[in-house]
This record gives C-alpha cells, structure tokens and sequence, in this order.
C-alpha cells in the first residue's frame, strides 16, 4: 500500500494547501471511511466540474493547482480527491475507462466535433477496510440538480460511479472499455489516447485543439 501513499508530481499530497486542506475536512473524524466520506463531498461539491478547465499542460493537472483553482473535470478532481486521501493516510489510485455521454451540452458536442465518446474519464479508487472501493467526484450537486442528472454519492463501501440514467430516464452514462488503474496520474499514456481519438474523427490534432479553442 506504500505506493498508493507517497505523493507524486500531479498527486502532490504533500503540498501544503493540500495537507492543509485534508486536516482541516477530516478534523474530529476518526475512522478512515468517514475521512474519506468527507474528503469526497469536498471535492465533489466544493470543486466546481468545469468540463473546459485548462488541461493542456501537465502542471494544471496537479492536485494543489485544481485545489487553488477551485474547479476541475473528472480526472482534475480525481487527483485532488486521491491527493486529500493519501494526504489523510488513505490509500489511493486513478482509474480511467472510456464512457459515452449521451447527454452532452451543445457547447461541448460542437468542441467534440459531435463525438459523444470521452476517452479516459478518470475517478478514483479509495483504499477503505481492506478492499478498492470506487469514488467518483466529478459532477457538483448543483450542476445534477441543474442538469437532472443523478449525483454520485459515496458511503465508502460501495462503487460510487457515474449513473447510466439520468433523473427523467433518459440514457445518460455507457461505459464502454475499462483502462484498469494508476499509481500516478498517466499524462503520456492519456495523450496519445487523444491522439488516437482525434485520429479516428478523420481529423488532426491541431484541427481538434484549435476547435477546442475556439468554441465560446
């Protein structure tokens, strides 16, 4: 479990906005579940899901910069929630899987070049009474309670992941293909799946970036 502790470059736990943060939401707790329940609300509702957040360089991507900036999209919020835990003696890792959303803002469909397809949709996994237990913190309740889309909550015993429904019914979340777990946050391995992504459009990457750039 060591490995799942240490701090890394994005997975900075040991940054002191960081460390000071996980002290300050787990103060009075007790039991790591209840650490964890806390460091996930957090991060959850307090770190605003920004689905534009600025990702380009690997630096915006470090737990204490999402922390600072104080919103992120999946995989930005689960590097800090993964930071918060580790810095809380929680073990912790990154997991990635591929998912469709059929529920996509208009804005974020033209960036996407009408793809409904995100590749390495990133969430957690929190180490809690000696089993992996899934967390997912990217949507904040009140983008749910605008969007209709069902919250993710997390008791600490059992998988919080996307909903396939939304409120109403309407298909919202597929997962499609798994990409297992990370120790550290994998910005090589995620690139190139852009890349490949971007390929499969019959588009280049230049094409793509700037489109993303341009879309308001």
């Amino acid at each position: 479990m060591q490995e799942y502790l240490r701090p890394t470059y994005t997975i900075d736990c040991d940054a002191e906005p960081v460390r000071a943060k996980a002290e300050d939401l787990t103060r009075g707790l007790e039991t790591p579940k209840e650490k964890a329940v806390a460091l996930f609300y957090f991060v959850r509702d307090q770190i605003r899901f920004n689905p534009f957040s600025p990702a380009e360089q690997l630096e915006y991507n470090k737990a204490s910069a999402v922390l600072a900036r104080g919103n992120g999209f999946c995989y930005q919020k689960a590097i800090l929630l993964a930071a918060l835990s580790r810095a809380s003696a929680i073990p912790a890792r990154l997991r990635f899987a591929d998912i469709r959303n059929h529920i996509l803002s208009e804005e974020f469909a033209a960036r996407m070049f009408g793809s409904n397809l995100l590749v390495y949709h990133g969430y957690a996994e929190l180490h809690l009474d000696g089993r992996w237990v899934a967390a997912t913190p990217a949507y904040d309740l009140k983008m749910c309670q605008d969007n209709g889309f069902i919250p993710v909550d997390f008791d600490g015993e059992r998988d919080a992941k996307l909903h396939r429904n939304a409120a109403d019914g309407r298909l919202h979340i597929e997962y499609v293909k798994e990409h297992g777990h990370r120790q550290d946050f994998p910005w090589e391995e995620i690139l190139r799946a852009r890349d490949e992504f971007v390929a499969a459009l019959g588009i280049d990457v230049g094409q793509f970036m700037a489109k993303w750039r341009s879309v308001k």
